[in-house]
């Protein structure tokens, strides 16, 4: 059997009860979802993601806010300018495009803050398009049982989506279960550190266990900075000050909350450079 229809099949057969796959789930619902789990975990996303569409159930109910109010929303989900380039998406789709998300992966990518995945993602899953959709996961499936690597590496993107292209069927509904049959096979099975090659549907045909699963030597993505002490650890305080406020934070509180004076006005150049917070004379606000 085919790769691509191996993995519809397993897929099909049973996978993880998420809000976005469930029947009926709104194209603007799937575009918020993709936002936020960029970079977060699934279990700190769901929660998060009812509110925001029980408060915002349309891209126009959200543009009718302060952009700030969007920041103030995404609590603790981390890389808060995603709310911000979320409400610029939705401004967008609510004066471009009738207050309806686009099918199209151009169009979508036109929008703030959409890449390639996010715009392949929504077209895909809230659409019904048949377009690769390559993130981390899959990325990492495509290594092993393609490649025969153990892991992906630092991104080859055109190279990566013609390997998941050529998995694809041709029929778009097969074609969308192969999409989100990766992704949970590297989620739930072909995982980074402990993978479950016993439970894989693929495991016959994996090239990287054939091998004997050899180590992986080529070049690795970079690592991410330690979070504890960091720029974005005080950003973060600075802005859980500002969400918890509903009036304009002092300055000289906004000082007291760390202890190093440099990188705390580093910080809060930063958020006021990238919109996330705004300067009113001896005052810090949302926007």
């Amino acid at each position: 059997m085919h790769l691509g229809e191996r993995i519809a099949d397993w897929y099909a057969a049973g996978h993880r009860d998420l809000p976005w796959r469930r029947p009926g789930f709104p194209a603007w619902g799937t575009l918020v979802s993709e936002f936020m789990l960029q970079q977060t975990p699934v279990a700190r996303v769901i929660p998060t993601l009812e509110r925001w569409l029980t408060r915002w159930p349309t891209p126009a109910a959200l543009a009718a806010e302060p952009p700030g109010e969007a920041v103030r929303a995404w609590e603790r989900l981390g890389y808060p300018r995603r709310a911000l380039n979320l409400h610029g998406a939705a401004t967008a789709i609510a004066q471009r495009h009738g207050d309806v998300v686009p099918a199209d992966v151009d169009a979508l990518l036109a929008l703030p803050g959409v890449g390639p995945y996010t715009a392949r993602a929504v077209a895909a899953f809230a659409y019904g398009i048949r377009t690769p959709v390559v993130d981390t996961n899959v990325r990492r499936v495509l290594a092993r049982v393609v490649r025969g690597e153990g892991e992906a590496g630092p991104p080859r993107t055109r190279a990566e989506l013609a390997e998941m292209e050529a998995l694809l069927p041709a029929d778009p509904e097969r074609a969308r279960l192969v999409n989100a049959g990766a992704m949970e096979l590297g989620q739930t099975v072909c995982t980074a550190r402990s993978p479950r090659c016993a439970e894989c549907p693929l495991a016959d045909v994996c090239a990287w266990r054939a091998a004997g699963y050899p180590a992986y030597t080529g070049p690795r993505a970079a690592v991410q900075k330690q979070y504890e002490g960091s720029d974005r650890q005080v950003r973060g305080l600075v802005l859980r000050e500002l969400r918890g406020s509903d009036t304009p934070v002092p300055l000289a509180v906004v000082e007291g909350l760390w202890p190093d004076a440099g990188q705390l006005a580093r910080a809060v150049d930063g958020l006021v450079r990238d919109g996330l917070a705004v300067r009113a004379g001896d005052e810090l606000l949302l926007p």
